[in-house]
């Protein structure tokens, strides 16, 4: 019982985790159809699995008591999907150690107190203070974001696969049989 609660959890972060990664590749297919251009192999699988897996999630969170009835197909299906998001997460692999943010400005100080040769010298402290930016290239956040949620839906996956296997284990079968008796008689009607 636990683990059927346990499940629908993980489905719902399932779920919280695909919906963004599918606005944000949706993004860039929707650019490259505008453009007329082919997209990239690296976002048009992440993007299919992703469509794919968000489907499943929701209709096996919205069908939980069929899914506790077929909870081996629902885990050889979840197995599935974790291969598929590793595969997927493997051709985005070249945004792993992108740097998508660059920082500017902070403090800075001249001056001070220095030696040399025996002399000690103290000179006024100057602070400089330069505005901090943060300038952040969008196309490359996107596809860092999308990378890490389709990692975290690999563990996601692999975590509903392991706990559908147990609402299969746990599942009680109960079975009844029934006789039926005929009474035949000679009568005549």
């Amino acid at each position: 019982m636990i683990s059927g609660w346990i499940f629908s959890i993980f489905r719902m972060l399932e779920v919280v985790t695909l919906i963004p990664t599918l606005g944000m590749l949706a993004y860039f297919v929707n650019g490259y159809v505008n453009q007329n251009q082919l997209t990239p192999n690296y976002i048009l699988v992440l993007f299919i699995v992703s469509v794919l897996a968000a489907v499943w999630a929701l209709v096996t969170l919205f069908r939980r008591h069929s899914t506790r009835d077929s909870a081996g197909f629902v885990a050889f299906v979840d197995l599935c999907f974790v291969g598929a998001f590793i595969g997927a997460v493997y051709t985005l692999r070249g945004i792993a150690n992108a740097n998508c943010v660059d920082t500017s400005g902070g403090v800075s100080s001249t001056g001070g107190v220095s030696s040399s040769g025996g002399t000690v010298t103290i000179s006024p402290l100057d602070i400089n203070y330069t505005p901090f930016s943060v300038n952040a290239n969008k196309t490359c956040t996107m596809l860092k974001a999308s990378w890490a949620f389709g990692i975290m839906n690999c563990i996601f996956f692999f975590i509903t696969a392991i706990l559908a296997v147990l609402m299969h284990r746990h599942e009680k079968n109960v079975v009844v049989e029934k006789e039926v008796y005929r009474r035949r008689s000679h009568g005549s009607r």
